[in-house]
């Protein structure tokens, strides 16, 4: 069976699949920092949905990147994880 990382490195060699995953890295730190946060918490999706007052697939949503979150959810899933949110720009570094 092939793992899906193995694909990955193979396909970072074509050109437009780097560029399609480079222009997404945003997405997927974010859908990242979602999940690191409701695991640091101890809390399963369903727990995370109750504390947030919604459901888990709203959750599930959140974290597969389907769905873009505002800042009020954002705001919502920090407090309910018990953790801080930090919003922050960087200077964008050059592309070749």
């Amino acid at each position: 069976m092939t793992k899906l990382n193995d694909l990955h490195k193979k396909w970072m060699g074509n050109k437009e699949y780097r560029r399609a995953h480079e222009e997404l890295a945003p997405e997927f730190a974010l859908s990242r920092a979602l999940i690191q946060a409701r695991v640091s918490a101890g809390l399963t999706q369903e727990q995370l949905a109750k504390r947030m007052e919604t459901t888990q697939s709203v959750i599930a949503r959140l974290e597969s990147g389907r769905t873009r979150p505002s800042t009020q959810t954002l705001e919502r899933l920090a407090a309910a994880t018990k953790t801080r949110l930090i919003i922050t720009f960087e200077p964008a570094t050059a592309r070749p």
